[in-house]
């Protein structure tokens, strides 16, 4: 029963982190016309909040391995937890980008504990296995339901709402996680001082890379920028962790082809997913005329396929190996994108959006479960917080950089919008065919 209520929290506490990635999405207009934002000012609802939490997972999963999981947990929900309060009370722009910003502090403190506390809480096996499925399915349902849940709460209530809706779940998480959570042995030792910056400086100017790509384009000077002083840091970072004698980021986490393999069929299948979504709602929205409301539902068998697909995934990965669940996810995510390539400006929802959420839904489902499983069954315990905070990496860098390629494929297509949404479906099936390939050559066979 206690292990029941474990999962319960580690799950929920997962959910709602990744539901709050989106659930802003289909309440921006709402939110430009309270607030007054201006166009720039209004994707920085959404980036503040990705960028903060993408750069600073690393250094939340270290700290976790040296104070201890659960004590992480619990500290990252009550700061999330608050910054949404203060966050729904917003008056103005500056008020409510801090209180996003805030609030990726706490998800970068609890993300990569919750999945940490899942290899020390359950044993090797079964029990392991169906509670990584489980975080997987948090993991990935978790962008679909943001959309619906905003859809709902912006229409019926108000926007606010979006934000407050964290407060008594945030405050669950934290006032039952020391009953029902054992704490991880905590492993004192040196804070790797010079690794904790270069990679907190390097993750985030390359989430910044991606998020500026997207709206000034890739020949930015800002963009340019960004992604050089990523990627000297991130070298500085590596050549540090490989001199250091307890590094953030042991680089034996490289090692291994399986698990290579799941970091990067995590990182395109986030890239995937989050592209779909954006210019999924885009076109049910601006092409179709649907409301908050109806294009929140509109992904509702999105959720239902993934959840349905992904229980099989801890009795195929054992028996079968990685390899085969991540191919026929693979080829459903790749039939579901191009399918989506054919939608017109009188499609049906039945023709020619059901289909496409189904399959991607099913197709996910698979994926994410398999690559969770791969990364986490293979780590030593003290290295859980590492990999979970490197797997969780993977996941924000891989949606910021999905977004980041369909929008300028979308800008570089000339013509009606809808021509430049069919372009980004197409650059969106390029991603899906990639990872069939990883899928196809990193997995050994079992």
């Amino acid at each position: 029963m206690r292990r029941r209520g474990a999962l319960t929290v580690i799950v929920g506490c997962q959910f709602v982190l990744v539901v709050d990635a989106s659930i802003v999405n289909v309440a921006l207009p709402s939110i430009r016309g309270a607030l007054g934002f201006d166009a720039a000012g209004l994707s920085w609802v959404v980036n503040a909040y990705t960028l903060v939490f993408g750069g600073l997972l690393l250094l939340g999963a270290r700290a976790g391995d040296i104070l201890g999981h659960r004590r992480l947990l619990i500290a990252g929900a009550l700061v999330f937890t608050v910054a949404s309060l203060v966050g729904g009370l917003a008056l103005t722009p500056g008020w409510l980008l801090a209180a996003r910003a805030v609030q990726g502090l706490g998800a970068a403190l609890a993300g990569p504990a919750s999945l940490a506390l899942i290899a020390t809480t359950f044993p090797e096996g079964p029990a392991r296995a169906r509670a990584l499925a489980s975080f997987a399915i948090a993991a990935s349902a978790g962008m679909v339901a943001g959309l619906i849940l905003g859809g709902v709460l912006t229409e019926l209530i108000s926007w606010r709402w979006v934000l407050f809706v964290n407060v008594p779940v945030g405050a669950a998480i934290a006032g039952l996680a020391p009953y029902v959570i054992a704490e991880s042995t905590p492993r004192p030792g040196r804070f790797d001082l010079a690794g904790a910056l270069t990679s907190t400086a390097g993750m985030t100017l390359l989430v910044y890379g991606f998020i500026r790509a997207a709206d000034a384009g890739w020949t930015d000077p800002g963009t340019v920028a960004a992604f050089t002083a990523a990627l000297a840091l991130l070298g500085a970072f590596l050549a540090v962790e490989a001199r250091a004698r307890q590094p953030i980021m042991p680089l034996t986490l490289w090692s291994g082809r399986d698990r290579v393999g799941a970091y990067a069929m995590r990182l395109l299948l986030t890239a995937a997913m989050v592209g779909m979504l954006f210019f999924l709602t885009l076109y049910v929205q601006t092409i179709l005329g649907y409301g908050p409301l109806g294009t929140g539902f509109a992904f509702l068998p999105t959720t239902l396929a993934l959840v349905a697909t992904s229980r099989a995934v801890p009795r195929l990965v054992p028996r079968y190996g990685p390899g085969p669940p991540m191919v026929v996810g693979s080829l459903l995510c790749a039939a579901g994108m191009l399918w989506l390539t054919g939608a017109g400006p009188d499609s049906a929802y039945a023709s020619m959006i059901l289909g496409p959420v189904v399959l991607f839904g099913g197709g996910t489902g698979l994926v994410a479960v398999a690559a969770t499983f791969v990364a986490m069954s293979s780590a030593r315990p003290e290295e859980s917080g590492a990999t979970s905070g490197l797997l969780q990496s993977m996941q924000q860098v891989g949606g910021s950089l999905g977004v980041a390629l369909l929008v300028t494929v979308y800008g570089l297509t000339a013509g009606p919008p809808l021509r430049g949404m069919t372009a980004a479906f197409t650059a969106g099936t390029v991603l899906t065919a990639a990872m069939l390939v990883v899928s196809l050559t990193a997995f050994r066979p079992r």
